[in-house]
C-alpha cells in the first residue's frame, strides 16, 4: 500500500492524496480517513472534503500546525484500513425514453451498440458515489460499464433540465441544475438529489451505492408529481 502524498491548498487546507485513478480501493482509504477524522476531530480542524482519490482537510493553522496534522493523518491511515460506517444502496428511477434520454441515440452511434443495449448497460450497473462536486448536489458516480466509456462532447450543449442523468469521460452523474454541459444526456430522474427542504439536503452520501431503474414517460410524470411535493421517490436499502 502506497504512502499518501501531502499537498498544500493555500495556507489552511491540506490535500491527502492516495492515488491517481478512480478506484474503489483508493476511495476506501479516503473514506476511512474521513470517518476517523470525523469521529475524533483534532482541535483546529474545520472540515473535510472527500474526492475520488484524496481527502482535503481544512484547518485553522493558528490552532493546528501542518506537521502535527500530517503525523495524525499518517497514523490514522495506518490504523483505518476499512470504512467503518455502513453504506446504503439507492435505486433511482430514470426515464431513458424520448427527450428524457436525448443522447441515447448518439451514444449508441459512438459505441456501436443499439439504443436498447445502451439503456440496459447503464441501468444494469451498480455505481459508487465517489464525491459531490461542481455544484450543490452534483453526484459523481464510478462504475460505468466500459462499453459506455465515451469522451465528453467536443462542444458544450445548451442547458439541460434539472435532474438529468449524464455520461462522459468514463463516469456518470446526476445533475441538479439547468446549465450548459459537455456531458451526454442519457436519461432523467424525477428524484431530487438535493433539496433544501430536507435534512440532510443531499439525498445520498459519499460511499453509498446507486443503481438506475428504467421507468416509462408516464411513470416519470406520476413520480415527478410526488417528488414536487417533497416525497422521496427513490428506494433505499441498508448494506454493510
Amino acid at each position: 500500500m502506497t504512502a499518501p502524498r501531502f499537498l498544500d491548498a493555500g495556507e489552511a487546507a491540506l490535500v491527502v492524496q492516495f492515488g491517481e485513478t478512480v478506484d474503489p480501493a483508493i476511495h476506501d482509504r479516503v473514506l476511512a480517513l474521513d470517518a476517523a477524522l470525523t469521529v475524533d476531530p483534532p482541535a483546529g480542524m474545520r472540515e473535510t472534503v472527500p474526492t475520488y482519490r484524496s481527502l482535503m482537510v481544512h484547518y485553522d493553522p493558528l490552532a493546528l500546525d501542518r506537521a502535527t496534522l500530517i503525523d495524525l493523518v499518517r497514523e490514522l491511515d495506518r490504523k483505518s484500513r476499512r470504512v467503518a460506517a455502513t453504506s446504503d444502496l439507492w435505486t433511482i428511477p430514470c426515464c431513458y425514453e424520448g427527450d428524457y434520454g436525448e443522447d441515447v441515440g448518439a451514444i449508441a452511434e459512438q459505441t456501436g451498440l443499439t439504443p436498447e443495449r445502451v439503456v440496459a448497460l447503464h441501468s444494469g450497473a451498480e455505481y459508487r458515489v465517489y464525491m459531490y462536486g461542481f455544484a450543490p448536489g452534483f453526484c459523481y458516480l464510478g462504475g460505468l460499464p466500459k462499453e459506455l466509456a465515451i469522451s465528453r462532447r467536443a462542444q458544450p450543449r445548451p442547458p439541460h433540465p434539472p435532474n438529468t442523468v449524464l455520461v462522459g469521460g468514463g463516469l456518470t452523474l446526476v445533475s441538479t441544475f439547468s446549465m450548459p454541459t459537455g456531458w451526454w444526456l442519457v436519461g432523467r430522474t424525477p428524484e431530487r438529489m438535493v433539496s433544501l427542504a430536507r435534512d440532510p439536503a443531499f439525498l445520498v452520501r459519499v460511499g453509498d451505492a446507486l443503481r438506475f431503474e428504467p421507468i416509462s414517460s408516464s411513470e416519470f410524470t406520476a413520480l415527478e408529481a410526488r417528488a414536487e411535493v417533497g416525497e422521496i421517490v427513490a428506494r433505499k436499502s441498508a448494506r454493510a
